[in-house]
């Protein structure tokens, strides 16, 4: 667990973005020291009170760093240049990172900001909540009879740490190959659009940009229901799945009535209806029988955990994936992923603040020069087995490094994220529209082969013989039947890194269970914060996917670092499960050190007070505010003018506003309704106040800051035409733009792939096609 020794990573940043990046490096034996100010971070404070000791949550982040206080850019330099990668969550206008650079060409820097270092938003006062408004997702969640609601657990920063996480050491890889260093732009905004949207905007440009009429937000149907003894969820993302629920609660001849059951548009018009049916069943058993029944017919399916029921879910006790904190003052998840076997484990604990006072010199492995600035995965070729979202996330990301991918499906089984356009069916090449697929395939080539077949397979192993990556994330018992086994990939190519991305791992009692995003939200605890108090438990909606994708590119860089100084390859394997289950991190160390177990908090926050969506004028607008500090408090009450009842001493720190949020809401309530939505923003936002007009992710290529910033690069598909595709959520200060092609078309580079690789020749490729080896439109359409 140590690909990453030699690395010095300084960490100038605070709380959970910053922190959890670096952690990423930490476990894999980086060296990560920590700058803080005299008070020191935060979250050392935050549950504890004690600054030199720290809480469960900052402990967890930070164990296995050191740390050293100071203040002054000028006495800090030295230390920040002998480093490889510079981590801050300072803000745009706290440092000259250019000026940084170029004394210090060598270094990567990382900004982690919530609007990015430019655009007209970059200095706008915020906090998470205020970002999940300000991109629109907020919009998206929810039911339309009740307020839009947040994803609880601040979840979108350990997002963006894992994304950060992979521009850093991919510009890393860059540099200690003899190239510059790098400013990696890191923005929260872009991070929850691009999570958390379901890419609303594209599917929305892909409709024809319809007027917007009705409330985004709705929650899936069947998703989180009740049982005899607590909470069950379930998603049915193929025709399959919805059919085969319908056979667990005996009720196959809703489709005999009516086919248009099997379309969520009718089950989510039809709700009160759908739910009485489903519900009459699920209350009437346990949870335990309701998983073990659903499991059995391959639905998606999982309890809704908490932090304490969590540390008793049999897969997670069987993998072995709870370790205990070096005092042993409380459990944490380990990382999600395994290299050759081993997971990593850090045994030291957080440093006590100001525990470095001298820190040794630091030998870089290698000197940047003036090299032109290529990207850093030019060279590196990648055979992307996966479907869906997770994989590709993780595969198009690295594309945009530079990496060559070349997405493999077969005409027998396309990615399911093609599939999911059966909304455009009827329209010529309707599996070419689907904006999930178009928006994480960018910059690759498209690859047929029916593994299935020993030709097949014979033609996989000989682009496994020249490539660097073969990553997949099906099923492990897929790739099992297939014999496609690390064994066998190794012999053929000992220089080879195989990731394998399944649902719930490779081993333990759910290892064969089907999962998706919903699933590992409703497993891991993110759901159990997610919700308002006086309604049930709801799903984020999104964060999973990426959560796992960045933590296979993460580990796969660290593997090809790892291959490139010992020429071997390495066997990774990444639970999807496992990554969203760090990311929900806080409620498991918290209940195991304190006893306090986390719920749900509606539109509220632990670390904040007042903090809501409050209903202005018209219909459907609403507005966001979230005030952290007392200064932010005294700068709201000015903005709302004379108010007898905020002069009250007692709201003058946070704990009398926790005190009193129903009084506060009140009042705010009553202000806000008399207002314009984007008027009160703007005036809370010019007095200091994080406060947001809330967003519609479905128009979010409009907003002025991801306008600006190019967020949405435009691109031409020989199907669906000129679109606009979400890019990375962060920028490098080298790259204009991260995309150099649209995603292909079902198998569209078939012959080249296959002709330049492998050297087939036009009558072999033909033949291929005629068995049905290869193709370039789904099977079984005619």
């Amino acid at each position: 667990m140590n690909a990453l020794r030699g690395v010095r990573v300084v960490e100038w940043a605070t709380e959970i973005a910053g922190p959890y990046c670096t952690k990423l490096f930490a476990d894999l034996g980086a060296e990560v020291i920590k700058i803080e100010a005299p008070d020191g971070d935060p979250f050392r404070r935050r549950a504890s009170g004690d600054r030199n000791d720290g809480g469960a949550l900052f402990k967890f982040l930070n164990a296995g760093k050191r740390s050293v206080v100071g203040t002054s850019l000028p006495d800090l330099e030295p230390l920040i240049a002998s480093a490889d990668v510079f981590v801050d969550s300072l803000g745009p206008g706290a440092l000259d990172r250019d000026a940084l650079l170029g004394r210090a060409p060598h270094l990567v820097i990382v900004a982690l900001s919530p609007y990015g270092l430019t655009g007209p938003y970059r200095e706008r006062p915020s906090t998470e909540f205020t970002i999940q408004a300000e991109s629109g997702t907020l919009a998206l969640r929810g039911r339309p009879d009740q307020p839009p609601i947040q994803a609880g657990g601040r979840v979108f920063e350990w997002v963006m740490a894992s994304y950060a996480a992979v521009g850093a050491l991919a510009a890393l890889r860059r540099v200690q190959l003899g190239g510059a260093g790098e400013i990696v732009d890191c923005s929260l905004l872009e991070t929850c659009h691009l999570s958390a949207s379901g890419f609303a905007d594209l599917y929305h440009e892909l409709a024809g940009r319809p007027a917007l009429t009705a409330p985004a937000r709705q929650v899936e149907i069947p998703s989180i229901e009740p049982t005899a003894d607590g909470w069950v969820s379930f998603n049915t993302n193929t025709r399959q799945q919805f059919e085969s629920f319908l056979a667990m609660i005996g009720r196959l001849d809703l489709l005999d009535e009516d086919q248009a059951w099997a379309l969520a548009t009718t089950r989510w018009e039809r709700r009160d209806e759908w739910n009485r049916i489903v519900r009459e069943w699920t209350t009437q058993r346990s949870t335990d029988e309701i998983v073990a029944l659903a499991s059995d017919l391959r639905i998606p399916v999982s309890p809704v955990n908490n932090g304490q029921t969590v540390l008793d879910h049999p897969q997670f006790t069987a993998r072995g994936m709870w370790g205990t904190y070096a005092d042993g003052g409380f459990t944490h998840p380990l990382a999600p992923y395994r290299i050759n076997g081993q997971r990593p484990a850090p045994a030291a604990s957080a440093p006590p603040l100001g525990e470095a006072s001298e820190v040794p010199g630091h030998n870089r492995t290698a000197t940047a020069d003036d090299r032109a600035r290529g990207l850093p995965l030019n060279g590196v070729r990648i055979l992307d087995a996966t479907a869906w979202w997770a994989g590709p996330s993780s595969t198009h990301v690295l594309a945009a490094l530079g990496a060559e991918v070349i997405h493999l499906e077969s005409i027998r089984h396309p990615d399911g994220a093609r599939m999911a356009a059966a909304a455009f069916a009827g329209q010529p090449d309707w599996w070419e529209r689907s904006g999930m697929f178009l928006a994480t395939n960018t910059n690759k080539r498209g690859l047929t082969l029916d593994l299935a077949s020993p030709q097949g397979r014979e033609l996989l192993y000989g682009l496994v013989k020249c490539s660097d990556i073969l990553v997949e994330n099906f099923s492990p018992r897929v790739f099992d039947n297939f014999g496609i086994t690390w064994e066998a990939v190794r012999e053929l190519n000992p220089r080879l890194v195989m990731v394998r991305m399944p649902a719930f791992g490779l081993d333990g009692p759910w290892r064969n269970n089907v999962g998706f995003a919903q699933t590992m939200e409703q497993m891991t605890g993110m759901a159990w914060v997610t919700g308002h108090e006086y309604d049930q438990p709801r799903i984020p909606r999104g964060p999973c996917d990426p959560l796992a994708g960045m933590h296979s590119a993460f580990a796969m860089l660290a593997g090809l670092r790892q291959r490139d100084q010992t020429g071997r390859g390495s066997f990774i394997e990444v639970s999807m499960v496992e990554a969203a289950l760090n990311a929900a991190a806080e409620q498991v160390v918290e209940f195991t050190a304190t006893g306090n177990l986390i719920s749900r908090l509606g539109n509220r926050s632990r670390d904040a007070a007042p903090q809501g969506l409050y209903q202005c004028a018209g219909t459907e607008r609403w507005l966001a505010i979230s005030v952290t500090t007392d200064e932010q408090w005294r700068q709201l009450k000015s903005a709302l003018g004379k108010s007898d009842w905020a002069d009250d001493p007692a709201l003058d720190t946070q704990e009398g506003r926790m005190g009193s949020h129903d009084l506060i809401d009140k009042h705010v309530e009553q202000w806000a309704r008399q207002h314009d939505s984007s008027a009160a923003a703007q005036l809370l936002v010019d007095h200091g106040v994080p406060a947001a007009d809330l967003a519609d992710a479905r128009v979010g290529s409009m907003h002025p800051q991801l306008a600006a910033r190019g967020f949405f690069e435009g691109l031409d598909h020989p199907v669906v035409g000129r679109h606009h595709v979400p890019a990375l959520p962060f920028k490098y200060r080298s790259v204009d733009k991260w995309y150099r092609s649209a995603a292909p078309t079902l198998g569209q580079h078939n012959e080249t792939v296959l002709g330049e690789l492998l050297g087939l020749d036009a009558s072999s490729i033909t033949a291929l096609t005629e068995q049905g080896i290869i193709g370039t439109r789904p099977g079984g359409l005619d």
